[in-house]
């Protein structure tokens, strides 16, 4: 069976089957465009229940923070960023400096102390050197004075 062939009978009118075709999708059309317009009918009427809220203060707020973004000059801020990092890249080497100063200066007290105890000892030889001369010019004084006293004897006056 075609649809050429195809009748349809309605309340005594005959309706060929290429007529119910054409009104099939005429009206299968018209309800598609119904059913749309009623879809983007209540999607309107949700857009429209939705209620903005006021943004002025957030307005505001946005605008404060630019200020204060332009006052601190925030656009520097990598070029100073970059420059502590320099330095605290020369900071770290000056320490690394003082470290080795600072064990340098420990070595040289170490070796001060051992220079005194080194000069004391020879305080203590000098001392002892002193005192052996004196005990020397003692001697010697002596010495002298019983060759004079054999001088006298062997040629009295």
């Amino acid at each position: 069976m075609s649809l050429a062939d195809t009748e349809l009978s309605i309340g005594g009118v005959k309706l060929k089957g290429i007529y119910i075709a054409v009104v099939f999708s005429i009206a299968t059309t018209i309800g598609g465009f119904i059913w749309g317009a009623s879809s983007l009918y209540g999607r309107l009427e949700t857009v429209e229940a939705v209620q903005v809220p006021d943004v002025t203060p957030l307005h505001e707020s946005i605008q404060l923070i630019e200020q204060q973004l332009k006052d601190n000059d925030i656009s520097q801020l990598s070029a100073k960023l970059a420059t502590l990092g320099t330095n605290l890249i020369t900071i770290s080497s000056q320490q690394e400096r003082l470290l080795e100063i600072t064990t340098s200066v420990s070595n040289l007290e170490k070796d001060i102390e051992t220079m005194r105890a080194i000069v004391a000892k020879a305080e203590l030889v000098v001392e002892d050197v002193n005192q052996i001369k004196a005990n020397w010019d003692t001697a010697k004084t002596e010495y002298d004075d019983i060759w004079q006293a054999l001088d006298a004897l062997a040629m009295p006056l």
